[in-house]
């Protein structure tokens, strides 16, 4: 991979959705490392633009990630039970309750910009895509990576085919990759030597990597590259709210927590009043919750209140530092 795609480091800037920037994902490239759009909440149209703006900023190669979709089962009195569980947050805010709430199908339009736009490389979260997507994009020469939480998830990316798997320790931030119950949160070392040997494509591992060694210790224990996200999250040329920032920079250890209450799909991020009172809620299922919590965290954004705000970051967000991309790659090869 490293060579295929004239990458000077073994590293992937994590794909994080609704955090990257097209400046961010092409200074990411720009610094030796593969640079990654987190396309999970856009649409088709959305996705082409945000792949035509990087373009314009690096004639480097990038990745694009994408959520596997699945319709939701919309049940009427679990949208209802979401709906009130969420009310006291739109009351403090003074916003008005969200009356509706429409899933659309953005999969395959998403698919379509990344083989209209000749992209690289094609990741997915949350799942497998279909055979018919990912044969269509290996005729097009692009490489498609999946994501896996365990070693069944693992052996499941490579049966479907795909070209690379990204293995998530339980110490990243963001959502997790599980396609598969019961949810289980394995440590990056531990999942790293589970699969290492077992399966064949190549192995590339995330999850609370922050140094210098945790980099070396990965490489030497069967990864091929490494994906990085949280360490990069604090770096000059990445434009998420001075909010979010700070409160990356002030984490102190076992401050993060596991929650389905922004989204739907479980994710780890900074606890705060929002995941704490959300805690024994109802919560309806991914994209449903998320399209309901998102003027709240909209709001909150444009308050500069964090309580209510979907702060992900890994387990080791307090050991970060602040600096350039190259800065931030320096110190950990």
């Amino acid at each position: 991979m490293l060579h295929k795609f004239e990458l000077q480091y073994p590293i992937i800037q994590a794909p994080m959705a609704g955090v990257t920037s097209p400046k961010f994902v092409a200074a990411c490239a720009e610094a030796g490392i593969l640079g990654s759009i987190g396309a999970g909440y856009l649409d088709g149209e959305q996705t082409k633009s945000f792949i035509q703006q990087v373009k314009k900023l690096t004639h480097k190669p990038f990745g694009v990630n994408l959520f596997v979709q699945e319709e939701p089962r919309i049940d009427v009195e679990v949208l209802q039970n979401a709906r009130m569980a969420l009310q006291p947050f739109y009351d403090e805010l003074g916003l008005s309750t969200v009356q509706s709430v429409v899933s659309s199908e953005v999969f395959e339009g998403q698919v379509q910009a990344v083989l209209d736009e000749d992209v690289a490389i094609c990741s997915f979260t949350f799942g497998i895509p279909s055979a018919d997507v990912i044969r269509r994009l290996k005729e097009n020469n692009v490489y498609v990576i999946g994501t896996a939480t365990t070693l069944h998830e693992a052996k499941c990316v490579e049966e479907a085919g795909m070209d690379a798997v990204v293995l998530q320790g339980g110490e990243a931030g963001g959502h997790r990759g599980s396609f598969t119950e019961p949810m289980q949160l394995i440590a990056r070392h531990d999942l790293l030597q589970q699969v290492a040997g077992k399966i064949t494509i190549p192995i590339i591992v995330a999850g609370g990597i922050v140094s210098k060694e945790d980099v070396t210790t990965a490489l030497a224990h069967g990864a091929q590259a490494i994906q990085i996200g949280t360490a990069l999250l604090v770096a000059d040329e990445c434009e998420i709210s001075p909010v979010y920032k700070n409160a990356i920079l002030e984490s102190k250890a076992q401050q993060t927590t596991v929650t389905r209450a922004f989204t739907g799909k479980p994710a780890r991020g900074l606890a705060n009043d929002f995941s704490e009172r959300m805690k024994d809620a109802v919560v309806a299922p991914y994209p449903l919750q998320h399209y309901l919590t998102s003027t709240i965290r909209k709001v909150s954004a444009e308050q500069g209140n964090p309580q209510y705000l979907s702060m992900w970051m890994g387990e080791n967000s307090h050991l970060v530092q602040p600096g350039s991309v190259k800065d931030i790659i320096a110190k950990l090869i």
